[in-house]
């Protein structure tokens, strides 16, 4: 009877396992319908061992955040994992920082999106740049935690903590903020006759990717209309020692501190290879998380404060606790050039510009090394502060393997009406960036109520 009960059982060892007259599991997590049916057998040899065990709600919503148990309820991953002694002893409830609806909001935002632009996977993450309480944390594709199931493809992993990616553009904004910080360049500084194309590294080309660009630009310009060319001059003009120095004092080159184990370790950078700092300078040859993205954003855009990226609420820290780790000036100087590359027309972010909340930010699409050479796997990312005037939020979504889409309807939001049907380019600024705007539509009411007090 009990093949007929359990069809996809291996019986040959459950037969070796009575002969062996000891005692094993038939079956784990049996349903009530089963269970039923396995009781009107009326066999004393089988013994139904009840136990506790975790059930998860919220099923596929905070998967990569909460992790996952085995059968004998030990935590194997997540916050399950990093805080199995405090959960099991401690009688204090673990108190997180996200928020139910908001990570809802986002999650269901970024499903439509990767329907949308076909990608492979998604992410997104939500933090107070001020004190590094993530309120959101997104990576598709997730599982459901009840269903204990031993995942191992690769895209499931942890996008924003584990993965490593190189992300294009949005490192500009670092580069200039570096230059702000050594007091080497001002907004409004001139990098005139800038080429199209130039060669480093015996006759390794670097091209901007756009040939509209001016010659003449201002460093605000040049991140405005995200300058490869611009870009370069900037960094060469710091200097290896100096912009490697900033990006590990904002915490993009070393392994980050967290509150799960899932934490990818950045690739160590060969600064002596040719070209290094060139293609460094544009978010090319370096690779990081999406959480360290995160930080560095919070750090240069707060006041140059230094923040620890967490997920458990603890008491907030008071303004003289905080640890001042840049200029106070390259806030000042680098957040209105943010709020102009999605507030102005030559900017590469127009379609996050969502009334109200002051929102800056920079774009970046990079093509992603497979055995030391690009492929044709972009990595679409948009990282965005707000508000601008006093920023309190970070935002980045990374959409993974994007392609166009011929049929969706971008809607402007310049006043216009203007309506534009189909995907010009399968760059960040017709995806990343349309997925962030529709995102702070559905979260942005509640961040001004909710959080008002941060």
């Amino acid at each position: 009877m009990l093949r007929y009960i359990f069809p996809n059982k291996n019986f040959d060892m459950v037969e070796k396992n009575i002969d062996k007259k000891k005692f094993f599991y038939l079956q784990k997590n049996i349903k009530p319908s089963k269970y039923n049916k396995v009781m009107l057998l009326g066999d004393k040899s089988i013994k139904i061992n009840k136990r506790l065990t975790r059930i998860y709600p919220q099923e596929n919503l905070f998967s990569h955040i909460i992790g996952q148990i085995d059968d004998d309820n030990q935590g194997i991953s997540g916050i399950e994992k990093f805080f199995d002694y405090e959960l099991k002893k401690v009688k204090e409830p673990l108190k997180l920082t996200v928020d139910t609806n908001i990570q809802f909001l986002i999650r269901e935002e970024l499903l439509k999106f990767k329907t949308i632009f076909r990608s492979k996977g998604a992410a997104a993450i939500l933090m107070n740049v001020n004190n590094g309480e993530i309120i959101s944390m997104v990576s598709l594709p997730d599982f459901n935690l009840n269903k204990r199931q031993s995942i191992t493809d690769v895209n499931y992993i942890n996008k924003v903590t584990k993965g490593l990616y190189e992300l294009g553009s949005v490192f500009k904004t670092f580069t200039i903020a570096s230059g702000f910080n050594a007091g080497l360049i001002e907004p409004d500084t001139k990098f005139l006759d800038s080429k199209k194309i130039i060669y480093c590294d015996k006759n390794r080309p670097i091209r901007e990717y756009d040939n509209d660009i001016p010659a003449d630009l201002t460093v605000k310009e040049i991140l405005i209309r995200s300058g490869n060319i611009g870009s370069v001059r900037i960094a060469k003009k710091i200097g290896v020692k100096k912009h490697k120095s900033f990006l590990k004092k904002i915490g993009i080159l070393n392994q980050i501190e967290f509150d799960i184990e899932e934490v990818g370790r950045p690739r160590p950078v060969n600064w002596k290879e040719g070209c290094k700092l060139e293609t460094i300078s544009f978010g090319h040859g370096i690779a990081t998380t999406i959480l360290q993205l995160a930080k560095g954003y919070s750090i240069i855009t707060n006041g140059g404060y230094d923040i620890k990226p967490t997920l458990i609420k603890k008491k907030i820290s008071k303004e003289r606790d905080r640890i001042r780790i840049l200029n106070e000036d390259v806030s000042k100087k680098i957040n209105p050039i943010l709020r102009k590359i999605v507030s102005t027309k030559n900017g590469t972010a127009k379609l996050a510009n969502v009334q109200g909340y002051d929102v800056g930010g920079k774009t970046g699409t990079a093509e992603q090394p497979i055995d030391k050479k690009y492929s044709r796997i972009k990595i679409n990312t948009f990282a965005s502060i707000f508000p601008t005037e006093n920023p309190k939020y970070v935002l980045v979504v990374m959409l993974e393997s994007t392609k166009n889409n011929k049929e969706y309807i971008y809607k402007y939001r310049d006043g216009s009406g203007f309506e534009l049907k189909g995907s010009p380019r399968n760059t960040a600024g017709w995806t990343s960036v349309e997925a962030a705007g529709k995102i702070l539509d559905k979260i942005g009411p509640i961040l001004a109520t909710k959080y008002i007090e941060n």
